[in-house]
């Protein structure tokens, strides 16, 4: 929603009281929106913080959900909620390394769990294959975008990503027939035009 010169001089025209009150007022509504004011306003705990303990929720909660992963349905709503958090955790901090390396570690660690997956049929599987490969095309256009100081970092997550695909058969068979070359699965080799690849391949009807 756009805001008019009038309605922004309404409120510019409020009392410091009457402020207040909206402020508030408008907290209590918007969680995320408290949450991002508090952490930059007075948290004492840095943005580096904040992802460490973002990685150690992860990595515990995937393994608390790797019990559930005969039943696929159930496992990637758990998945989902805790790329949720990190969502959440991306739009308080302004995170974008973070927005890239949590979500790499949120694939990997999943794919600790390839012995358990490659025993499922693959139709049971398929659906939680097809997120991870958008997860981490995701990753890849974000990783374009940042700046080339961090690529060295990304890279360790990409490096062993793609050493769990290898040893997932039907996993990079799918990245493969999905147009996804594994050898964009590090920061120095993804096209410059990658943005347009995704694209086109999502306008042939694969990644979906």
């Amino acid at each position: 929603m756009e805001y008019s010169k009038e309605f922004k001089a309404a409120i510019s025209n409020f009392s410091s009281v009457e402020k207040d009150r909206l402020i508030f007022r408008l907290l209590k509504k918007d969680k995320l929106l408290s949450e991002k004011l508090y952490f930059e306003l007075i948290d004492p705990e840095t943005t580096d913080n904040k992802r460490d303990a973002m990685e150690e929720i992860v990595e515990e909660k995937v393994i608390l959900a790797s019990k559930y992963i005969s039943n696929q349905k159930y496992f990637l709503s758990i998945i989902r909620k805790i790329s949720a958090e990190i969502t959440e955790h991306v739009k308080i901090t302004s995170d974008k390394f973070g927005e890239v390396s949590l979500n790499l570690l949120l694939i990997n660690t999943i794919l600790n769990y390839n012995e358990d997956l490659s025993r499922q049929r693959f139709d049971n599987v398929y659906k939680l294959y097809l997120y991870i490969i958008n997860k981490s095309v995701k990753a890849l256009t974000l990783t374009r975008k940042l700046d080339v100081d961090y690529w060295m970092e990304i890279d360790e997550h990409l490096e062993e990503l793609k050493s769990k695909i290898t040893q997932n058969h039907y996993l990079s068979k799918l990245y493969i027939n999905n147009g996804i070359n594994l050898n964009w699965l590090t920061s120095d080799k993804i096209p410059e035009n990658f943005d347009q690849i995704i694209k086109e391949i999502k306008s042939q009807g694969f990644l979906r």
